[in-house]
């Protein structure tokens, strides 16, 4: 069947362009001039996709967008907007459109966006059951991964260590168009800072001691596909300038080249950082954020979702016992209603380490309570979480202190002082607010 797209835009010329552009890609498309023409033809055809010009000479595109997501969900949008007006493109995305092209239309853009566009299915009832539960937050968040797995817009996963931001990245490339394209992750807290450019841009040959040969970098790993960029609080002032301009203009250049590369690359990014609070205190671009933070998806930790306990529990040791041959162990109802009473801060990765310990212990195939081995601190912060970690804190800042002041603030010494390496001190002086 003939795939269908409706242009939108008041210049004739444009909707030459744009339909010629289509035919040569084998779709078809009705066009109109303005918006009423537009609900008319919307409610005639079952349309694939709509390109829509931002203004309009009866109505805004931005607002178009929050209509058509109202009425017809289904529909990818794609809006069109003049050169130098990226917060009208970035609101349109807020509202569900699916991408945005940049007057003067580039035609290698336009197919990108149109094939990416005709990739999504008419009807997405289901996704892939990767996380686990059954509760109201879990259907939520299984909801909204769906809607916006279908939009190209750059997604902010927020939530504490432990409750699957890497997971959630990767069902949202899963249900998207991209799912045959590559998912590259990256821990921007774990590549060496002087390496950083190299490995997220590539390099050429000789650019540096050390390079024999051209490298790839992972934005052009991640290309037609999703990169992941995990902890991305850690990224150093000018890694963030960069990243910044390879986000806005979609381009790169490898280190010790001349020439720029395109790259066609949906962002989803996460921390355990608050951004707002970094931004605040100038250790993270406002702009950076604007532009990362388009959507923002809240991961809820463990302990606001007690009732997925016991399914948790059954996947994990499932999964634990399915290759083993091994019969799997049950739990006792006391070692359930211990783990069902547990705040977990360190959320579901705590929860498998925890199982894990204990199927190995337990006797008779039974876990049993004294087996989950909970510690008497573990157990405290069930009611008094908040408290522990504030004097853990406080601890560590009198040591970190003192080992500044024996070697002068020389940050150097004093890791070596501590048993730590530089990078994890200034880590630690960060998150403390020492620095």
């Amino acid at each position: 069947m003939t795939q269908l797209v409706l242009i939108i835009d008041d210049e004739p010329d444009i909707r030459e362009l744009l339909e010629i552009t289509l035919q040569r890609m084998q779709v078809s498309s009705h066009c109109a001039a303005d918006l009423t023409t537009a609900r008319l033809l919307l409610n005639k055809y079952d349309f694939d996709l709509c390109l829509t010009d931002m203004k309009l000479p009866d109505g805004n595109g931005v607002e178009f967008v929050n209509e058509i997501q109202t009425n017809f969900p289904q529909l990818p949008v794609a809006v069109i907007t003049a050169h130098g007006s990226m917060d009208s493109a970035i609101q349109a995305l807020k509202y569900g459109a699916f991408d945005f092209l940049t007057k003067p239309i580039d035609l290698k853009s336009l197919r990108t966006v149109v094939q990416s566009a005709l990739k999504i299915k008419p009807k997405q009832d289901s996704i892939k059951p990767t996380i686990i539960g059954d509760s109201a937050v879990m259907h939520h968040l299984r909801n909204t991964i769906q809607k916006v797995a279908r939009s190209q817009a750059p997604i902010y996963i927020s939530g504490e260590s432990g409750t699957g931001k890497e997971l959630v990245a990767h069902m949202i490339h899963d249900c998207g168009p991209r799912a045959d394209k590559p998912f590259i992750p990256i821990n921007c807290g774990a590549i060496p800072n002087d390496l950083m450019e190299s490995e997220f841009f590539g390099h050429k040959k000789g650019s540096f001691t050390g390079a024999l040969s051209d490298k790839e970098g992972l934005f052009q790993a991640a290309n037609d596909g999703t990169l992941f960029l995990d902890e991305i609080a850690e990224l150093p002032q000018h890694m963030q300038v960069k990243l910044l301009r390879a986000i806005q203009e979609k381009v790169i250049r490898p280190v010790g080249s001349q020439k720029e590369i395109k790259v066609d690359v949906r962002i989803l990014s996460a921390t355990n950082y608050d951004l707002s609070e970094r931004v605040e205190r100038n250790l993270f671009r406002q702009d950076l954020l604007y532009r990362i933070n388009v959507i923002e998806l809240k991961i809820p930790p463990l302990r606001e979702r007690i009732d997925d306990i016991p399914l948790l529990i059954d996947h994990i040791i499932e999964k634990m016992f399915q290759d083993s041959g091994n019969t799997k162990p049950q739990l006792s109802s006391d070692s359930e209603k211990l783990l069902k009473s547990y705040q977990f801060p360190g959320n579901v990765r705590e929860l498998e380490n925890i199982l894990e310990r204990a199927a190995t212990l337990c006797s008779d195939n039974t876990i049993q309570a004294e087996d989950i081995q909970l510690s008497e601190v573990s157990k405290t912060t069930t009611l008094n979480n908040n408290a522990l970690d504030s004097m853990l804190d406080d601890i560590e800042k009198q040591k970190i202190m003192e080992a500044l002041e024996k070697t002068r603030w020389n940050k150097t010494a004093a890791a070596k002082l501590l048993g730590i390496s530089f990078r994890a001190l200034r880590y630690r002086l960060d998150k403390l607010g020492l620095n």
